[in-house]
C-alpha cells in the first residue's frame, strides 16, 4: 500500500472528512497527516494532497513528485513551490496540480449568470427603492443589447461564457492567448484591454491572480468602461484596486459592483466596502468546492498516475496557473 501525505490548515474535522472520502475512493492508498510519518517513511512519499497547507511542511517529504491541490486557485502555493524547486535539478522539481472539477465550472457559471441577471435587471436599484418606499420602473435593455465581457477564458471562463450566450447576451472575452469561441469577440494582450472595456456594460473578472494580474483593474483601466457600467469580481480580490473602485463608484463611472473575493477574508467589519450603497458584498461563495466531486477528480488523477506514471495537467509555475 502506497502512502500519501495530507497537508492542510483546515479545521481538523474538515480534514478528516476529506481523508475519509478519499480513502473510500483510493483503497490501495494510505492517506495520513504529516506528523504520522517517520523520517524514513516521509522520504518514500511521492504525492501530497493539500488544502491551505503550511508550505514549509513540504520540505519534510524530499521524495515528492507532485502536489495535488484541493482548490482551483493555487496562487498562494506557487511561490513556495518555486522556492522549493530552486535548488533541485530539473528532473526532481516538484509539480503542482490544481483542481479541475467540471462541477466547479458549472457552479461558477450559475453564479455568473445569477449575478449578471441581478445587475442587468436593476435589482440593486429596486432594493434601494424598496427601502425608500419608492415605486418607480427603471429602463432595462434586452439581453441582446447588453454587452458582457468576461476576463479570463480558461475552464471557468468558458463555462460562464456558454451560459451567457445561452441567454443571448452580447459576449466578449479577454484572455492571455487567443480563443476561438463561436459568437464571442476575443480580445488578447494588455494592449487590447482598454478597447474591450470600452465595449462593456457588465464586466466579469475570472482572471487568476498572478504577478501580471495583481492590481490590473486599476483606475486608469477601469475608467475605460462606459459611464454607468457594472462589475462582478469572482476571481481574487487583489486583481482590483479597491480604493480606485470606490472612487469610480462615487463618481458614477461604475454604477454597481458585486464583490465575492477580497485580499483579507473574512472581510474586516470596518472595511468601507461593507457600507457602500453601490457594492454587493458576498462571502466568497461564487465557486465553492464540492467535496464529493472534487474527491473523485483527485482520486482519478492518482489512480491514473499509479497506473502509467503520467502526471495530470500541471500548473505552469512561471505563469502561476
Amino acid at each position: 500500500m502506497s502512502s500519501i501525505v495530507f497537508i492542510s490548515t483546515l479545521a481538523r474535522a474538515e480534514q478528516q472528512q476529506w481523508i475519509a472520502l478519499l480513502a473510500k475512493l483510493l483503497p490501495d492508498e494510505s492517506i495520513v497527516f504529516p506528523e504520522m510519518f517517520s523520517v524514513d517513511q516521509a522520504a518514500e512519499v511521492d504525492i501530497a494532497i493539500v488544502a491551505n497547507p503550511d508550505p514549509s511542511i513540504l520540505r519534510n517529504f524530499p521524495g515528492l513528485v507532485w502536489v495535488q491541490s484541493l482548490w482551483a486557485g493555487v496562487e498562494a502555493l506557487v511561490p513556495s513551490i518555486r522556492q522549493h524547486n530552486q535548488q533541485l535539478e530539473q528532473s526532481k522539481r516538484l509539480q503542482l496540480v490544481r483542481l479541475l472539477d467540471p462541477q466547479m465550472a458549472a457552479t461558477m457559471a450559475e453564479a455568473v449568470l445569477a449575478w449578471t441577471l441581478y445587475l442587468h435587471r436593476n435589482m440593486p436599484q429596486y432594493a434601494s427603492q424598496q427601502r425608500q418606499k419608492l415605486w418607480q420602473q427603471l429602463p432595462c435593455a434586452t439581453a441582446q443589447e447588453t454587452r458582457v465581457t468576461v476576463l479570463g477564458a480558461g475552464e471557468l471562463g468558458q463555462a460562464a461564457i456558454k451560459v451567457l450566450l445561452q441567454q443571448n447576451y452580447k459576449v466578449s472575452c479577454w484572455s492571455r492567448s487567443e480563443k476561438n469561441i463561436a459568437g464571442v469577440n476575443n480580445y488578447v494582450s494588455v494592449g487590447q484591454l482598454p478597447e474591450a472595456l470600452a465595449q462593456t456594460d457588465i464586466l466579469i473578472n475570472l482572471l487568476p491572480l498572478t504577478a501580471e494580474t495583481k492590481g490590473l483593474l486599476n483606475q486608469q483601466l477601469l475608467s475605460n468602461l462606459p459611464c454607468g457600467a457594472k462589475l462582478i469580481n469572482f476571481s481574487r480580490g487583489a486583481v482590483i484596486d479597491h480604493p480606485a473602485l470606490l472612487e469610480l463608484l462615487d463618481s458614477g463611472q461604475i454604477s454597481h459592483a458585486v464583490l465575492d473575493v477580497f485580499e483579507q477574508e473574512p472581510l474586516p467589519t470596518d472595511n468601507l466596502l461593507w457600507q457602500h450603497p453601490q457594492i454587493t458584498v458576498l462571502p466568497h461563495i461564487s465557486g465553492p468546492t464540492n467535496m464529493n466531486t472534487a474527491a473523485q477528480v483527485v482520486a482519478d488523477n492518482i489512480i491514473r498516475y499509479r497506473a502509467d506514471k503520467v502526471l495530470p495537467a500541471t500548473v505552469n509555475l512561471s505563469r502561476g496557473y
